[in-house]
């Protein structure tokens, strides 16, 4: 093999590694992407009232309900989040009562539930 030969498989070989970095660094950037858009997405606010519905269908008729569709920021105890708030009403004993609860708008989680 002359000096020519030696140099153009030297430029071949750094073509092919340049180009097998580039494309792990191209799906390493679309993973991470991946991931952190998908921590940032809310749960549908209409999910998480049909699951608190659900709850309380169990023990009884739900007379009304409602929630708010944009998340707000709530900090409690250190710990800040997004969260949507909601409410219940049914009759208990032929009282009207209502219950309102706060859900965590990434995980749908209940973090509080409470009679009024």
């Amino acid at each position: 093999m002359n000096f020519l030969e030696k140099c153009m498989c030297k430029k071949h070989k750094e073509e092919i590694l340049g180009g097998i970095l580039f494309g792990a660094g191209l799906v390493l950037g679309s993973v991470v992407t991946a991931l952190c858009y998908e921590q940032k997405r809310t749960v549908n606010g209409d999910k998480i009232l049909e699951n608190v519905k659900k709850m309380f269908l169990a023990e009884a008729p739900i007379e009304g309900s409602w929630i708010e569709l944009h998340p707000v920021p709530l900090s409690r105890y250190s710990s800040k989040t997004d969260v949507y708030y909601g409410g219940i009403s049914r009759k208990e004993e032929g009282v009207l009562v209502q219950y309102e609860f706060i859900a965590d708008a990434y995980t749908g989680t209940i973090l509080d539930l409470y009679k009024l």
